[in-house]
């Protein structure tokens, strides 16, 4: 039944961060430049939840954006997805305790994320790709989100442990013994 909640607590959280994107963010520009708050809550369910739940919600996240934003379907979803398995893979070779290591974390998410839908967009669209622009935006966006990873650190973790102790398990005992 708790893990029914989580799951339906990360599908208000993700429409929570929807709203507040295309309505609070849009306020907060930075030379035209938003934070990208996905990216923060995919490296979450990755940290906490891992690689599969990472790659599966990050799937679905990207298909319902990209229908809400109307790309052409599949971007977000692969870079979504992208990002939920680093967060997995992150998880297995970082500590979650230091907020440090997640600000890390989260900056090579941002780059990460960019560089694949930049890379997508060039393939599949055609899109030009302007290096200097594209530096200064990820520049922004990275600090950006940095900034709010700062700020969001105590409560990704207190609840991320929370959710990691009911979707993984107590399993460090049963390890061992």
């Amino acid at each position: 039944m708790k893990k029914f909640i989580i799951h339906i607590v990360l599908i208000i959280f993700f429409i929570i961060i929807y709203l507040l994107q295309a309505m609070f963010f849009t306020n907060f520009r930075i030379a035209g430049i938003m934070p990208n708050l996905f990216i923060i809550l995919m490296l979450y369910i990755g940290l906490y939840m891992g690689r599969s739940y990472g790659i599966i919600y990050g799937i679905i996240y990207g298909i319902f954006i990209d229908i809400w934003i109307g790309k052409k379907m599949g971007i977000t979803s692969i870079a979504l997805a992208v990002i939920g398995l680093l967060g997995g893979i992150f998880d297995k070779n970082f500590s979650k305790d230091s907020r440090i290591t997640v600000m890390f974390m989260g900056a090579i998410c941002t780059v990460i994320y960019e560089v694949i839908v930049y890379i997508i967009q060039y393939l599949v669209i055609g899109i030009n790709i302007e290096i200097i622009e594209f530096i200064k935006i990820l520049l922004i966006e990275v600090l950006y989100n940095l900034l709010l990873i700062v700020i969001l650190y105590p409560l990704m973790k207190t609840t991320g442990y929370e959710i990691e102790n009911e979707i993984k398990g107590d399993k460090i005992l049963t390890r061992y013994f």
